[in-house]
């Protein structure tokens, strides 16, 4: 997060490993968005959010851990969803291979920006969509 631009509103949630997280996930983005009145981007943020947060099942928490996502609103208008997790590994877009590969190429195609930044121990994989104008 830019420490320069404060969030204006934040909330969080913390998800155990299990499959049963991505879709509490989404509501949870869900509720916020509502309450945010960001809904003309509600299709694109609900979207990434569960590419994310599968990607961090999948890939990004060991067993016996979960996943912790953050949600920002910025004052410059700008809505920032991160997933936090403690896997090695850094993610990134790849080419597709059969039913999977398409989580991050999703990310990158309806967020505005994201990317990946470090933690210790894991990452945090970033989303952020233009919302104010």
């Amino acid at each position: 997060m830019n420490e320069t631009n404060p969030p204006s509103a934040q909330r969080e949630r913390f998800y155990r490993r299990e499959r049963r997280s991505v879709p509490a996930a989404r509501q949870f983005v869900r509720e916020a968005v509502i309450d945010w009145a960001l809904c003309d981007r509600m299709d694109d943020v609900l979207l990434c959010v569960s590419e994310l947060a599968t990607n961090a099942l999948v890939h990004g928490v060991p067993p016996g851990r979960g996943y912790r996502l953050q949600l920002l609103l910025l004052a410059d208008g700008v809505f920032r969803i991160e997933v936090h997790d403690s896997g090695d590994g850094r993610p990134n877009v790849r080419e597709p291979c059969g039913e999977s590969g398409r989580g991050l190429m999703l990310v990158a195609a309806f967020a505005d920006k994201w990317g990946v930044g470090r933690r210790d121990p894991g990452k945090v994989v970033w989303c952020e969509f233009v919302v104010g104008g």
